[in-house]
């Protein structure tokens, strides 16, 4: 296989490379990333040999330039982890994510099928169908309706939507799976699991928000890039597949979870503010892919949390450079609002 990872540069891609690599050592992955604040060349720098890996700086945006890339290194395959993700970042900087969540996917549809790819595969979230009752007995299946709340999630869902059109329209062989919260090594120290990890060993307040028993599903993403490899290998042209674990957890509980591996006290807890259109509760029913493709999760959330945690402390030099370049500060977002024509940001990224 000749494999295309879009934002192969990023915490799931970058993982997913590896996880590809080791698996499948007679292919040739090319990883495509424009390299945002959140990309990371250093994730896949080990791997990196001309060869089998081979890192290509560019942005899906650029629909002439991934034709080029297409065909330069005759690709058959496309997986797109190329994402704007950063919810709060959303609320400030809105029309980026559209861009890329949108248009970058149109982008991307359009070079597959004008190059003739065997396979598009497109990486989505558990967001894009709205938040779920704390105390709701529901889950979101693949019919649920889509009702996106924030940024965010709603370009998320218009970049489903455009593969589902390319699916229906103009026959292209693509597959999507919807995933809950993934945690585990190289991911951005924005997101809560590495920042609190980050804020602990340095000793600094770990801001959880004031609606803290808003909880979220949680996977390990070791068990995410199993979960696609099957739906590349045997999930049928056309479907969506969830993937979840089922196990939930609030950001309280993945605070006080991380302080004890960390052995630092409970009172580096602090209270911020929620941010505008902070969602409940997500619950994936993943049914479908252990029926159709016999997969389940494998990495227990205790057992992966710590070894996470381990990761982070045992890597200092990964993360600390990393520290400056997240663009937002999570504060009073009473004042949050995109302005015309382009949106405000806390920092630049």
């Amino acid at each position: 296989m000749r494999l295309l990872v879009a934002g192969g540069a990023g915490f799931i891609g970058s993982n997913f490379v590896r996880y590809w690599a080791a698996r499948h050592p007679g292919d040739r992955v090319v990883v495509l990333d424009a390299l945002t604040y959140a990309g990371n060349r250093e994730n896949l720098r080990d791997l990196e040999d001309g060869e089998r890996v081979r890192f290509v700086h560019g942005d899906i945006c650029d629909e002439e330039s991934v034709r080029g890339v297409l065909a330069a290194h005759r690709i058959d395959t496309v997986v797109n982890m190329a994402a704007e993700s950063h919810n709060s970042l959303a609320v400030l900087q809105p029309k980026r994510f559209f861009m890329t969540n949108v248009m970058g996917t149109q982008s991307l549809c359009q070079a597959a099928l004008a190059e003739g790819v065997d396979r598009l595969h497109h990486v989505s979230t558990c967001e894009v169908y709205g938040d779920l009752g704390l105390d709701s007995a529901d889950s979101f299946n693949e019919a649920s309706p889509y009702r996106p709340r924030t940024p965010y999630n709603a370009s998320k869902a218009g970049g489903d939507h455009v593969v589902r059109s390319y699916v229906e329209t103009f026959g292209l062989p693509a597959t999507i799976t919807n995933c809950c919260n993934n945690y585990g090594p190289y991911q951005f120290p924005e997101k809560v699991v590495p920042l609190f990890v980050s804020r602990a060993l340095r000793d600094e307040p770990l801001p959880v928000y004031a609606s803290s028993d808003h909880r979220r599903e949680w996977l390990h993403v070791d068990d995410h890039c199993r979960a696609i490899e099957l739906v590349l290998e045997r999930g049928r042209l056309g479907e969506t597949y969830h993937v979840g674990s089922g196990r939930e957890a609030t950001v309280d509980e993945i605070a006080d979870a991380v302080l004890e591996l960390t052995h630092k006290p409970s009172s580096l807890k602090t209270t911020v503010p929620d941010r505008p259109g902070h969602d409940r509760r997500y619950l994936l029913d993943s049914g479908k892919i252990d029926r159709e493709l016999s997969w389940r999760p494998t990495v227990g959330f205790e057992e992966g949390l710590a070894a996470t945690v381990d990761w982070y402390v045992e890597n200092r030099s990964w993360w600390e450079p990393l520290l400056d370049r997240s663009p937002v500060e999570e504060a009073d977002w009473s004042q949050a609002a995109p302005a015309a024509g382009e949106a405000l940001a806390s920092k630049e990224p």
